[in-house]
């Protein structure tokens, strides 16, 4: 899969495969193969370092950007997986359960789950949970704060399934139940958005102690293409759309409606997942170890006060709950 404005970065690196098959062990080509590496490093410097908001919301729905079962398998040591919602059935695109990180600490693990391959993507809907999705989240919370673990939630996901059938089962009571199991949590909540963060589907596990965003992913209320399809009707406007959300890392950090923009390599995360799973993985347990220790009714007390603030006007933050 190669973005649009990657395609200048991929026509260099043709070249250079291509150059470096033709010289086989001679010298004669290495001066141009060299000429054009330079040129290779400073395109990849100059388009990445200068994207525009649209553009990473692109790059946040790479189908080679690490999933959730990537990072699982690369973090955890031992994972036990919980499944169904006690009321209806299983939900595939998400995934969750009692987990011990590399570094010896036990969590409850949490997060969508879009899929690889084209099967398990159907499987899991894309990412986009259903009522019983969402009601097995709240059993996860619930389990956490009862053995005392702190809650990692990794969110990627386009939005809440808006179907018929999801609202007839009870989409909004089932994100709102979640919320207002985060907001009464006794344990550390920590929230890494990974890729897409749509709507309320990913509200559903961002009410947080800590929210980090990976540098080339998104939080907001509604997509880019939706938006502009009803404030511009025009859906091909969602570059314009993307830009007045402010929805990527460093605008939400501006805005502090997040904690931190976690950086990723050069080009994103599809171009060296291992290097953007580490970094996760250092500021997990960089975060875990900063809250694991907090008391539980200083831990809610300080929640609500971090959401009471989101939104308010620069004279109002500061002033005391009524």
């Amino acid at each position: 899969m190669i973005l649009d404005f990657e395609r200048p970065i991929k026509e260099l690196e043709d070249r250079i495969r291509e150059l470096q098959r033709l010289a086989g062990s001679s010298e004669g080509l290495q001066g141009e193969i060299s000429q054009l590496e330079d040129a290779l490093a400073a395109a990849k410097k100059r388009i990445y370092t200068n994207l525009t908001p649209y553009q990473r919301v692109q790059i946040s729905r790479h189908s080679d950007r690490p999933n959730f079962r990537a990072y699982r398998d690369a973090l955890t040591e031992d994972f036990y997986e919980l499944s169904g919602d006690r009321a209806f059935g299983d939900d595939p695109a998400i995934r969750g359960g009692f987990a011990k990180l590399k570094g010896g600490q036990s969590v409850m693990l949490v997060g969508h789950d879009k899929g690889r391959d084209v099967k398990s993507r159907v499987r899991g809907n894309f990412g986009m949970a259903h009522p019983e999705g969402y009601r097995k989240v709240e059993r996860f919370y619930r389990l956490a704060a009862k053995f005392g673990l702190p809650v990692v939630a990794l969110v990627d996901t386009p939005g809440a399934f808006a179907g018929r059938k999801a609202e007839e089962r009870g989409q909004a009571w089932a994100i709102s139940s979640d919320l207002l199991a985060l907001a009464r949590s006794p344990v550390p909540v920590i929230s890494v958005i990974i890729g897409e963060g749509g709507s309320g589907g990913a509200l559903a596990m961002c009410l947080a102690d800590y929210v980090g965003m990976l540098e080339n992913s998104y939080l907001s209320v509604i997509a880019p293409e939706s938006c502009a399809s009803i404030i511009f009707r025009d859906p091909s406007r969602a570059d314009e759309a993307a830009e007045a959300l402010k929805l990527t890392a460093r605008d939400l950090k501006e805005r502090a409606v997040i904690d931190e923009v976690i950086p990723e390599p050069l080009g994103g995360a599809h171009n060296d997942p291992e290097a953007a799973i580490e970094s996760v993985g250092k500021t997990l347990e960089r975060v875990i170890s900063g809250l694991k220790d907090a008391k539980p009714d200083l831990l809610v007390d300080a929640r609500y006060e971090r959401y009471r603030k989101l939104g308010s006007h620069a004279s109002e933050v500061g002033k005391t709950k009524t």
